[in-house]
């Protein structure tokens, strides 16, 4: 039986999500309104607003019909996880966007950055009022090591709107999408099962198998921080001018960014991880 509760849209974090659904449909609105564009940032700024928009929605319609207690899954944790991963990808989207796509002129892309801005304002809030509520019990996600597995995965999904396909014919850069793409499955995987509650189903300590590949992954990704660079710029200087909006030269310079700062992400969760299986004492 579905009963309505009307607390859970006039609450503050209620109240934020709905401030949420209506800014990511406006910002969504008004970039589609000023036309299409083939760039890999606009569909990835598009479909972060339409992401967004659509999965609060669904948050709020499912607290309000107080079906979110029924479901077989860590419902805290699936809301703590989004709220933190949209206020990643508002954030992205907020500088990506008018980097590339916003002139003096365009008023229309102006407001939808100013309203993307302001929609990571309200997802901060989400974030702040559910991750820091005092007294509040958290789950996997809500803590360090979660939380770096989100950014782990946010940053991977900037790498894969970065790169090109088929331009990457060496072994070198085969090798380091290899490896994005291993590590965001698994980071990806380690959240989908936290968040079902399906972490019984291991026979062995789920724990020591995520520092196993914490281990794994941040070696991975310091062999890719070295031979990306190296296979992506060797006799490729910076086209003068760089022809697009984005330059294709100039994604290759965020790739390696972004590869560098998964490194340095996945190096703090192993050695977090560590720190608090092996040397946290029990009380």
């Amino acid at each position: 039986m579905v009963t309505l509760n009307l607390r859970s849209l006039t609450q503050p974090v209620g109240v934020l999500r709905i401030l949420e659904v209506v800014l990511t449909c406006i910002s969504f609105s008004l970039v589609a309104s000023v036309g299409h564009n083939s760039s890999s940032y606009w569909a990835w700024s598009m479909f972060t607003w339409c992401f967004c928009c659509f999965f609060t929605l669904f948050i709020l319609i499912m607290e309000f019909t107080s079906l979110s207690t029924k479901v077989p899954i860590s419902w805290d944790d699936f809301t703590t996880a989004f709220a933190m991963l949209a206020t990643l990808m508002c954030l992205a989207a907020s500088i990506i966007y008018p980097t590339f796509f916003t002139c003096p002129t365009c008023s229309r892309q102006i407001a939808a950055t100013v309203v993307s801005l302001l929609c990571f304002g309200a997802y901060v809030g989400e974030v702040a009022l559910t991750r820091f509520r005092a007294g509040e019990v958290s789950g996997f996600l809500s803590t360090v090591p979660g939380l770096l597995k989100i950014l782990e995965t946010f940053v991977a999904c900037i790498i894969f709107t970065s790169l090109d396909p088929g331009r990457y014919h060496s072994p070198g850069l085969q090798w380091c999408v290899a490896v994005y793409s291993i590590c965001f499955i698994f980071a990806l995987l380690i959240v989908l099962l936290t968040i079902a509650r399906r972490l019984s189903i291991f026979p062995f300590g789920f724990e020591k198998l995520v520092i196993v590949y914490n281990g794994l992954a941040a070696f991975m990704y310091m062999t890719a921080t070295v031979i990306w660079p190296l296979y992506s710029f060797e006799n490729n200087p910076r086209p003068n001018p760089c022809n697009g909006r984005p330059c294709l030269w100039d994604n290759l310079v965020v790739v390696s960014f972004m590869t560098a700062i998964n490194t340095a992400v996945h190096i703090i969760d192993t050695v977090y991880s560590v720190n608090v299986v092996f040397f946290t004492p029990i009380e």
